[in-house]
């Protein structure tokens, strides 16, 4: 969270300091010192804030030095989009730490192979979501080279944006800056979208039957904005 963004959230609630400083269990002249950028504000307190005010979880803390996990299993991912509010996991009513939604998708995007179910609901995150650090997702994309993938599904859900909300064009704008800032980085090699391809006939049957968007990320799915129940 940037620390400007704490004042602005207190005045959307036309809060005085005091007020704010009791809500929060601080005191007066803390809360002072944290708007101001004096203090640091611990991943704990980020929470606090995000609880108090209202916030999206996309104030909540993330790592530089961010390693997204491989082998999570489908289930997992599921509960935690579940804490997000993912629609289609809406009946789990998951108790799990709710995180930021860009290292969900990250972590998500990270997995070799996915549940379909699992997998319609990456563009829901960045639709739903779309205020994620751009700067952050690139980075760490970079790192694990994953840009190709969360390119692609920048673009289904950029898709999808100029569908059901023609008017929401911060949103399409914001996923746009997005996808241009991982077209720097765009790898060459060919790529999977979270699932395995086993066979050469099959391989070929992507390569003949995929979206142009997917053709321009380099990757072997036939994965379509129509295939996401919830985004729209």
């Amino acid at each position: 969270m940037q620390l400007s963004a704490l004042k602005l959230a207190r005045n959307r609630r036309e809060w005085t300091e005091k007020r704010a400083a009791q809500r929060l269990g601080l005191s007066q002249s803390y809360l002072a010192m944290l708007e101001r950028g004096q203090r640091k504000l611990t991943p704990r307190l980020a929470r606090k804030f995000k609880a108090v005010y209202g916030l999206s979880p996309t104030v909540l803390p993330t790592s530089e030095l961010f390693h997204p996990r491989v082998n999570v299993s489908g289930e997992e991912l599921a509960k935690t989009l579940s804490a997000l509010g993912y629609p289609g996991f809406a009946y789990m009513k998951a108790r799990v730490r709710e995180r930021n939604p860009a290292e969900v998708l990250l972590e998500a995007l990270k997995q070799d192979s996915l549940e379909s179910r699992v997998v319609e609901a990456l563009p829901w995150l960045l639709l739903q979501y779309w205020d994620m650090d751009p700067e952050w997702l690139v980075r760490q994309a970079k790192l694990n080279d994953l840009q190709n993938r969360l390119g692609f599904a920048v673009s289904l859900a950029k898709q999808v944006s100029r569908r059901s909300s023609p008017t929401n064009g911060e949103r399409t704008r914001a996923l746009d800056e997005l996808g241009q800032m991982l077209e720097e980085s765009r790898l060459v090699r060919e790529d999977t979208f979270l699932k395995k391809v086993n066979t050469d006939v099959e391989r070929e049957w992507l390569r003949q039957n995929r979206s142009e968007e997917a053709k321009h990320w380099n990757l072997l799915t036939n994965w379509q904005p129509e295939h996401l129940p919830y985004a729209f």
